[in-house]
């Protein structure tokens, strides 16, 4: 795993695959990122975002349209473009991620497509930040959660909150190490 920081959200590489990307905008900073770590672009197979805020998918479209593959869990479809209204408002370039672009998975079926791309994990999901949010957790331990709060935080939500929920079933795979979208990783 590959920890790649251009901007304000983290992005990581992990055997082909690209989890998250940045703001619109960043395209450049990433290529020197990228070049910094020892990968070129022919390295990303397929880009997974944990969810479709405007900072985690920024990118997500000129990698497509540069032959990298969109990675798409089912329950996001209908979250893909969120964003779009969000970056009209705005003078950023940015190119619309489209269905049509995406391999589309579900949560289920998971473990076996990303074996077949040399990956041994699963993705779940986790609502409690975005209805779109999904974690993918690898059999090494290695954990990425995008903005999913910190397991601290459960204590100041109701007993059987969506959060709380969300760490149960992470916790069931035996991380090692939470990835965080924007904060520190954390070992377990």
């Amino acid at each position: 795993m590959i920890k790649l920081r251009y901007g304000n959200t983290n992005t990581y590489f992990a055997g082909g695959l690209l989890i998250d990307t940045d703001m619109p905008g960043t395209l450049s900073a990433f290529y020197k990122e990228l070049k910094r770590n020892g990968l070129s672009l022919s390295d990303i197979r397929y880009v997974l975002a944990t969810h479709y805020h405007p900072d985690h998918i920024g990118l997500i479209g000129e990698l497509v349209a540069l032959g990298v593959k969109l990675l798409l869990v089912d329950k996001q479809k209908d979250h893909i473009r969120f964003s779009d209204a969000i970056f009209e408002k705005t003078n950023v370039c940015y190119k619309p991620i489209s269905e049509s672009d995406a391999t589309v998975i579900s949560c289920a079926g998971s473990r076996d497509f990303l074996a077949d791309i040399g990956i041994k994990g699963e993705i779940i999901a986790t609502e409690s930040h975005s209805a779109d949010g999904i974690a993918l957790i690898l059999d090494d331990g290695d954990c990425f959660v995008g903005d999913l709060e910190p397991r601290e935080f459960i204590g100041g939500y109701e007993t059987g909150s969506a959060l709380e929920k969300d760490w149960e079933k992470i916790m069931r795979l035996k991380p090692k190490n939470i990835y965080y979208g924007h904060m520190r990783d954390q070992k377990i």
